[in-house]
């Protein structure tokens, strides 16, 4: 189901299947793995690994180089292959170059480069539906000899069809191609091409994206698109959502959105490509809600005195200590009788009146008279509500109240009663409202405004009508004020440096984020432990309190960087203090490579069991004597500070005789 977020009449839906994708996500989280390793060098990729600066950047900063071909990846190194695949001559170039490939092609791409290279098994040949410079395209066509090429409109489909109309054709499409602009190019090639074979291979996460983000659009006043503009696939979505509602704008962050655009709409349907990371959605998110809240407060300003009377008309008996307003019915010597509206009348008797010495009640009161009075009680016996003006004194309350609104003064209010759209509170002998959106700073269930009804808040008054007696009161701001001065407080007494305790909040597949007093700070996956580890949650829980190390500060942008590995000792520093060689160590098996297993002796301190060095027989292949996370003893052969290398051996702590011989090869002979 899609995502609905809400404020007041106003709510922002994020389309079903928004932000990255299967094979984006694995590209991203493949490349975050790698660049954590340890003493494996520069991580190279061939062109950017995601349509999305955000992204780029801080893989960037983790160490991810990017070139634009193979020959700029030095001999001996790594290189990642990014979703979009590449053509099979930038692998033989790269196997050539003695590059190590880490290879994150998506697998629905992979699957067209298999149906291009069955293609050319089969004596056919291969037209693409798609951008023929996009990087997924080229692979494709460079992954067999078979291509014709490509084309990304019914036009250009039309000129290559032509082209191969005597050939037997197999048409497939781009991954993000969307499903009318295949349809429209595929039936251009249905009319010139008799021998045609048609592969919809656009992927599933593609098409489920585009239907939902159309049918969210469909429905919405307005729509945001989110994606880089350099994509392929947020280019597309912002047509389809562009098609279906006229109103929609496309941005690549929350600077890019113009907030003021929200204010006419109250139904806004937002979609992200699969290159947008999800942090950058909810940012999004946040800066729309945020809005909303600023020009809900304008619009409840400018209409609240037509609303109040709205809301007055349907209150029933008003409660203990409110203020309220009515029409005098029945004026005697000991008591006025007034009409409030409701199914009760009020009784105001003579002692309960501001009369002036000598003057009778008939003198002051008249019927047909509007009079204000406190509601003492609700009932006085007599079915009546009790009624009194000489506990009244509204008229300085009033302008005092109204100070308040240029002095931005704090003051406490009492909530009485839950009215439509909010509840009335009272200050002193006057009542007020606040709005549904102002009780908190955060959304309110409306069956829990109940559990509000009795406090006392403190609030902040947004509005005074002094000519009708009414005032608007705001919860909200004073927390958000509050919110404020304490974080601002918070930053003050920080420093790069510092080690603070927090608690851990949330968790992202690079970090968690860690409370530390009120603010939270990224606690990035590379600095909580020594070790290697591949999730956050490997080491930390929900709610766990940590001692972090503040490593940088950015007031500017609100971002603190943490680290809880510095509160222990690098391992190579102290590593003679613990390991000597001649030692016999219990470790884990971490990493089986073809010419040994590594393993680990504690968090950051690794050591390689050379192939040689597992048992006294022959061992062709690790995997069938050891196995990631198993525990084995080995002694340590070398320590090398310097190069930060830890030689080590098993097969020096099993006696030989223990080993059972190798089975002797028999002749075997076919039947």
């Amino acid at each position: 189901m899609p995502e609905v977020y809400r404020n007041g009449k106003k709510s922002i839906t994020l389309a079903e299947h928004a932000g990255f994708c299967f094979g984006v996500k694995r590209a991203v989280d493949t490349a975050r793995v790698e660049l954590a390793k340890d003493g494996e060098g520069p991580l190279y990729c061939l062109g950017e690994l995601i349509h999305n600066r955000s992204v780029t950047e801080e893989l960037e900063a983790m160490g991810l180089r990017t070139v634009s071909s193979p020959s700029q990846v030095p001999e001996g190194s790594r290189v990642l292959i990014r979703a979009h695949g590449e053509p099979a001559s930038a692998y033989r170039e790269l196997a050539e170059r003695g590059v190590r490939v880490i290879d994150a092609t998506c697998v629905f791409v992979e699957r067209i480069h298999e149906l291009a290279r069955e293609t050319e098994r089969r004596g056919r040949r291969l037209a693409i539906v798609g951008d023929g410079s996009h990087p997924e395209v080229i692979g494709i066509l460079g992954s067999s000899g078979c291509a014709l090429g490509a084309a990304d409109s019914p036009e250009a489909a039309a000129a290559l069809a032509e082209k191969c109309a005597d050939l037997p054709v197999t048409l497939a499409a781009q991954t993000t191609m969307t499903e009318a602009r295949f349809s429209a190019c595929a039936e251009e090639f249905r009319r010139r091409c008799p021998d045609l074979e048609i592969e919809n291979t656009i992927c599933l996460a593609t098409r489920q994206r585009q239907e939902a983000a159309a049918k969210l659009a469909s429905e919405s006043d307005f729509t945001v698109v989110i994606g880089d503009r350099g994509s392929s696939n947020s280019r597309k979505l912002f047509d389809i959502c562009k098609e279906a509602c006229e109103n929609t704008v496309f941005v690549e962050n929350s600077a890019d959105l113009d907030l003021n655009i929200l204010r006419k709409y109250n139904k806004i349907g937002l979609a992200a490509s699969a290159s947008a990371p999800e942090r950058i959605i909810k940012e999004v998110i946040a800066n729309m809600s945020e809005g909303f809240n600023k020009n809900l407060q304008n619009e409840e300003m400018n209409e609240m005195a037509a609303y109040m009377d709205e809301i007055e008309k349907s209150l029933k008996l008003p409660m203990r200590g409110e203020v309220v307003t009515g029409t005098a019915v029945i004026v005697t010597p000991d008591y006025v009788v007034v009409n409030l509206g409701c199914k009760k009348d009020g009784m105001m008797p003579k002692e309960e009146t501001a009369l002036e010495e000598g003057v009778s009640m008939t003198d002051a009161f008249h019927e047909g008279d509007e009079i204000q009075a406190k509601v003492v009680k609700t009932d006085d016996g007599d079915g009546n509500i009790l009624l009194s003006n000489k506990r009244l004194q509204s008229g300085e309350q009033w302008e005092e109240l109204n100070s308040f609104v240029d002095s931005k003064e704090t003051i406490d209010v009492t909530l009485v009663r839950e009215v439509k759209g909010g509840v009335i509170a009272t200050y002193k002998e006057v009542s007020g409202f606040i709005p549904m959106s102002h009780l908190s700073d955060h959304f309110v269930e409306p069956e829990k405004v109940a559990e509000f009804i009795g406090k006392t808040l403190p609030v902040k008054v947004t509005k005074v009508d002094l000519k009708r007696n009414k005032a608007v009161f705001s919860h909200r701001l004073f927390l958000q004020e509050e919110k404020a001065k304490k974080i601002a407080e918070i930053w003050e007494t920080l420093n790069v440096g510092d080690v603070v305790e927090g608690k851990v909040m949330r968790f992202t597949d690079y970090g968690a984020f860690v409370d530390i007093g009120g603010i939270d700070g990224l606690l990035h996956i590379s600095e909580i432990s020594w070790g290697k580890i591949k999730h956050p949650q490997e080491v930390l829980t929900i709610g766990q309190t940590v001692q972090v190390k503040i490593l940088s500060m950015n007031a500017e942008k609100g971002k603190i960087s943490l680290g809880m590995k510095q509160n222990n000792p690098e391992p190579w520093s102290v590593i003679g203090e613990k390991y000597a060689e001649g030692q016999i160590i219990d470790g884990k098996v971490v990493q089986i490579k073809d010419y040994g297993a590594f393993v680990e002796l504690s968090p950051g301190l690794d050591g390689l069991v050379h192939i040689s060095e597992i048992a006294h027989k022959r061992v062709n292949k690790i995997t069938d004597e050891l196995s990631i996370g198993q525990t084995v003893k080995a002694k340590i052969l070398e320590i090398d500070t310097e190069r930060r290398r830890i030689s080590l051996s098993i097969k020096a702590c099993i006696d030989p005789n223990a080993e059972p011989a190798p089975a002797e090869e028999t002749e075997t002979t076919e039947a």
